[in-house]
């Protein structure tokens, strides 16, 4: 386990998410954990559930949620379900420098969507505003010393990073966008559901949070306003003039695969004009310099980016419809989720991005 100059606390750590962040924290040279909650594995030892982690937390053991724990740590990750961190982070910002939450808490600005797309009031919508949304390579100003930072959520992450450059350039209509989006197993959650047990999910492809289900809201996957929201703010945080209205349909869809995320994407061209090499190069001119972000022809794949905290874009302009493609993969637990967070961390803290993360994946 690392030993460095910034305490870590990891609060809810016996999902899969809080699993990836122990594992990322072990390679990172300064950071260190001091605790890891998770109520409902209290008093199991770490690597006991966890034996990949064994030789990094030999002796660490899941504690009960107790933020007095957490006192004086430099860095709090949240690795909870939704609706849980809202009850914790008006005390935590008191007890630690930073808090990075994983879930969808303090992503959304409008209070409003909550009710709406989560079922429930938001319990603190003062710290909507406070909250800094962790996609650095979208929203990097934001970052510096940010207080409370709203780690991206993987469906957004590989959506947005493929189609935001090109809303940006006034590339694209802002309405009308399509996301056909795919996830391994491992975005459900530890916990076994019966759709993501192995006789269940083997051999299998679902799509899921569909608009229009009958007895449900009718309105889709709860991603989908933040995939919203991220297309139309420029990187400033403000809102982006040329987008106008955002309007996407969204749908995600379940494979049998442990880990990550394609997005396909699909906008209508603002000028008649714009071709596949064009595309490509607005993606290239605004990754540029970004160590996490590979453009190219290649068609992207969920395994290249395996265990890293890299994103593998490309983009096609088809002629005969007349529709511009970007297609997105990422690792939905380190670029989707623990990674992001921890690059989201070392911004945070004023450490270089790439600080303990990898952009290589793992082969085969």
């Amino acid at each position: 386990m690392a030993t460095g100059s910034h305490r870590v606390a990891v609060i809810g750590a016996s999902g899969f998410t809080g699993a990836e962040l122990l594992r990322l924290c072990a390679a990172h040279p300064t950071f260190e954990v001091v605790v890891a909650t998770g109520d409902s594995q209290a008093g199991t030892a770490v690597a006991d559930l966890y034996p990949s982690l064994a030789a990094a937390y030999p002796d660490l053991t899941y504690a009960p949620a107790d933020l007095a724990a957490a006192d004086g740590c430099d860095i709090a990750f949240l690795g909870l379900p939704h609706g849980a961190s809202q009850a914790l982070v008006p005390e935590l910002l008191d007890r630690v420098g930073h808090v990075v939450d994983l879930a969808a808490d303090f992503r959304l600005r409008d209070e409003g969507l909550y009710p709406t797309w989560y079922g429930e009031d938001h319990e603190v919508p003062d710290l909507l505003a406070d909250a800094a949304y962790g996609l650095p390579e979208l929203f990097r100003p934001g970052l510096a010393d940010a207080g409370l930072v709203a780690a991206a959520g993987c469906y957004p992450t590989a959506s947005t990073l493929g189609l935001a450059p090109l809303l940006r350039a006034g590339a694209i209509k802002p309405s009308g966008i399509v996301v056909d989006a795919a996830s391994g197993l491992s975005g459900a959650g530890r916990p076994p559901k019966p759709n993501t047990t192995f006789c269940a999910a083997d051999e299998d492809v679902t799509a899921y949070g569909l608009p229009g289900t009958p007895g449900g809201s009718g309105l889709g996957h709860r991603h989908t306003p933040e995939i919203e929201q991220v297309l139309g703010t420029a990187a400033d945080g403000a809102s982006l003039s040329q987008a106008g209205d955002v309007s996407v349909l969204f749908t995600p869809h379940l494979v049998p695969m442990n880990r990550g995320v394609l997005a396909t994407c699909y906008a209508r061209p603002t000028d008649p004009t714009l071709d596949t090499a064009s595309a490509l190069g607005l993606l290239s001119d605004a990754y540029t310099g970004e160590p996490f972000v590979v453009v190219s022809e290649r068609s992207p794949s969920t395994k290249a980016t395996l265990g890293s905290n890299a994103a593998h874009l490309t983009a096609r302009v088809d002629p005969r419809t007349g529709w511009v493609v970007v297609l997105c993969a990422i690792d939905n637990l380190v670029k989707g989720a623990s990674g992001q967070a921890v690059q989201c961390a070392n911004a945070v803290l004023g450490l270089d991005e790439t600080t303990g993360l990898s952009a290589i994946g793992v082969y085969p």
